[in-house]
């Protein structure tokens, strides 16, 4: 008998290693190796295994119906999955504890077509806890089937007996495959028994919805090859505290990525928000200083949210920065400009800066608002309330252009704000098309003079 042979995974670029390291020799991530336990399959018994056979098609002979798609019913979800689910794809879905995965996949059940037969398998819970949760979340219907069990052959077996129309399995670190001595959770168990449900998925053309967990870091558990060979990887965002979530697509084989769609929790389940923008600004306080309003694109809508700053002594010989929903570098640019090329000095103040309703802005256009809200709050100049900036911030202090700007002007009009101040070489081409005062800038002395005059 072939004795077993252990070795060490990384999590982050998949390298075997021999011995464990602190350090990846390959990724150069630290903390990354866990160990793997290796059972070789004997020589006589490979020799001796049947060859299965592989089926060749033409390109002209396959069908590709695009309209093939189940709807979920949510049209955030749909809008995420690119249009809805494809048939046979395997989508896995990640975030934070308690963040709403398993309450969206089961509220999914309710929404689907009545005529999809539905297969739960849930490892963390039993069923009358999902039962509990299913009655307190409205979910009756009767084509869910439900199954508690962590062993993965279970699963493959109730799936190729019922043959479901979709599979959600919650979560796919508490499976694990008999035939593997490691434990549940580990690289090996978890990348077989994702192997194995996306062959159940392909040859039988199910779709799979597989949860998984994220560490520490907020990265998603188990090996970094899993998200590699799923179709579709979703991640929920938003705080634990806060009542908004955002779903965001990080890959999608089926649709365009970096997608996004809004839900709100509430008491019954998540809600959707249909109108993000409008839901983003509300509360927003009047007459007050170091707030504006910035529009950005996310996937393929624009969004616009309210940005809000704090400049203030500090106590401390270092000058504190702090920055929720951007990014934190790029906020130290930000202030370098203002100081070098706009003459506010911010060398002994604190600065913080946060997006409300927990969106991140990761795109250079979110530039020009946070420098207006920093300058508003330092000179204790209100920003009028009926006007919306969007622009990149250059290191001369020039304003550049950003794309899609009909789009977001439209957004800022269709919710009522009157003045834009945007890249000056992006008025000309819209200036017909809205009915709102455009103010092209072009330095960041001159969109501060506009803002706060």
């Amino acid at each position: 008998m072939a004795k077993s042979k252990i070795n060490y995974v990384c999590t982050q670029c998949g390298a075997v290693q021999p011995k464990w390291m602190g350090k990846c020799p390959d990724c150069g991530s630290w903390n990354t190796l866990v160990e793997n336990v290796e059972t070789p399959v004997s020589r006589f018994a490979a020799s001796s295994a049947p060859v299965a056979s592989c089926t060749v098609q033409r390109l002209e002979q396959i069908d590709s119906n695009e309209e093939q798609r189940y709807l979920t019913g949510m049209q955030e979800l749909n809008r995420v999955l690119g249009g809805g689910i494809v048939p046979g794809s395997v989508v896995l879905l990640s975030g934070d504890p308690g963040i709403g995965k398993s309450t969206l996949l089961l509220q999914i059940c309710q929404t689907l077509p009545a005529h999809l037969q539905i297969l739960y398998v849930s490892g963390e819970e039993s069923l009358r806890q999902i039962k509990l949760r299913a009655a307190r979340l409205g979910v009756d219907t009767p084509n869910l089937s439900l199954s508690s069990t962590t062993n993965i052959e279970s699963v493959v077996d109730a799936i190729q007996t019922t043959k479901p129309d979709l599979v959600m399995v919650d979560s796919i670190q508490t499976m694990n495959l008999s035939a593997l001595n490691s434990s549940s959770g580990s690289v090996t168990q978890v990348r077989e028994c994702t192997q194995l449900l996306i062959n159940q998925a392909k040859t039988l053309e199910i779709p799979v919805f597989i949860v998984g967990h994220v560490n520490k870091d907020g990265a998603i558990a188990g090996p970094k090859v899993m998200e590699h060979m799923v179709d579709a990887v979703l991640y929920f965002e938003g705080e634990r505290n806060l009542s908004y979530r955002i779903l965001r697509a990080i890959k999608n084989r089926y649709g365009s990525t970096n997608e996004i769609g809004v839900f709100e929790m509430g008491d019954t389940g998540l809600d959707e928000v249909a109108n993000p923008s409008k839901a983003m600004l509300e509360g927003r306080p009047e007459n007050v200083s170091g707030t504006c309003v910035a529009c950005v694109i996310e996937g393929s809508r624009p969004i616009l949210a309210e940005v809000q700053a704090l400049v203030s002594k500090s106590g401390y010989a270092v000058p504190k920065r702090m920055a929720t929903g951007f990014d934190y570098n790029r906020l130290s640019l930000i202030l370098a400009v203002l100081e070098k090329r706009c003459g506010y000095f911010f060398g002994t103040l604190d600065a913080y800066i946060n997006v409300i309703g927990g969106l991140k802005l990761d795109e250079p256009a979110a530039d020009l608002p946070i420098a207006l809200s920093m300058v508003s709050n330092l000179t204790d100049k209100v920003i009028p309330d009926d006007l919306v900036a969007f622009g990149e911030v250059g290191l001369a202090g020039e304003i550049r252009a950003v794309n899609r700007v009909l789009v977001r002007v439209k957004e800022a009009q269709r919710l009522g704000f009157r003045r834009c101040i945007l890249p000056k070489q992006c008025v000309a081409p819209i200036a017909d098309e809205v009915d709102i005062e455009l103010i092209g800038v072009s330095s960041l002395s001159q969109a501060i003079s506009v803002a706060l005059e």
